[in-house]
């Protein structure tokens, strides 16, 4: 294997440090296949580029899976499950669509504004969510009047469902649609017979990554092997 480290970057996660990247051969073209095996040792996709954190002096990111079927939702996420009971899921193909770039920018300036990926351009949109060399689809979720409430792009591979960015209606907090759209996607994987749901990387550090380990059993890459995660983790 490959690998080609980036130049030294500000980190986007924690404050006051620098991160390094390590990315997979990019005279390699990136199918699902390779990007199925590849997530199973750490590595994230950002457009066609396979990449995993490769920073000299830190550890804190470590990439974050869910088993399917081992999966058993708490008393929150079951309440929320039925919440949401009368969404309506379609999968599309990852297009640009008109009404979801503007559902993005709505969630963008509610909850990320000013951040890196705060795209005011459809077709930057476009070209950093969209653009993908893997089976990625978009998971349209509509309320009853068919209002569009969330969009879950999620990368479909051999090895499992990659949940890459879900943005959602920013007024409709009692649905707690982030937590919905994870739910879904692991539902969705037990179902289909993917094995696990990648959510990317978590770090204990990190308040706005608090989010993944509340989804259990879940697991975590030591760089040699995966571990489940503790209770008290």
């Amino acid at each position: 294997m490959t690998l080609y480290a980036t130049f030294p970057y500000d980190c986007p996660y924690l404050p006051d440090r620098t991160a390094v990247s390590a990315v997979y051969d990019p005279g390699v073209p990136v199918d699902s296949r390779l990007y199925g095996e590849l997530i199973r040792y750490g590595f994230r996709r950002s457009g066609p580029r396979l990449y995993r954190p490769h920073c000299p002096a830190c550890s804190a990111c470590e990439s974050l899976r869910i088993p399917s079927e081992r999966f058993r939702s708490d008393r929150s996420q079951r309440r929320i499950w039925r919440r949401n009971a009368d969404i309506q899921v379609n999968i599309r193909p990852a297009e640009l669509d008109p009404d979801h770039f503007d559902l993005y920018r709505r969630y963008q300036k509610a909850r990320h504004p000013g951040g890196e990926m705060d795209f005011q351009d459809p077709e930057d949109f476009e070209r950093a969510c969209l653009s993908s060399p893997v089976d990625t689809r978009l998971v349209e979720m509509r309320d009853p009047d068919n209002r569009l409430l969330a969009v879950a792009i999620t990368d479909f591979l051999p090895t499992g469902l990659s949940a890459m960015y879900t943005f959602f209606e920013p007024t409709a907090e009692r649905r707690s649609l982030g937590t919905y759209a994870i739910l879904w996607q692991i539902d969705h994987a037990r179902e289909a017979g993917y094995p696990h749901v990648y959510l990317g990387y978590w770090i204990r550090e990190c308040a706005k990554m608090a989010y993944k380990n509340r989804f259990r059993p879940a697991e975590v890459w030591t760089g040699s092997f995966w571990r489940e995660l503790e209770a008290e983790e």
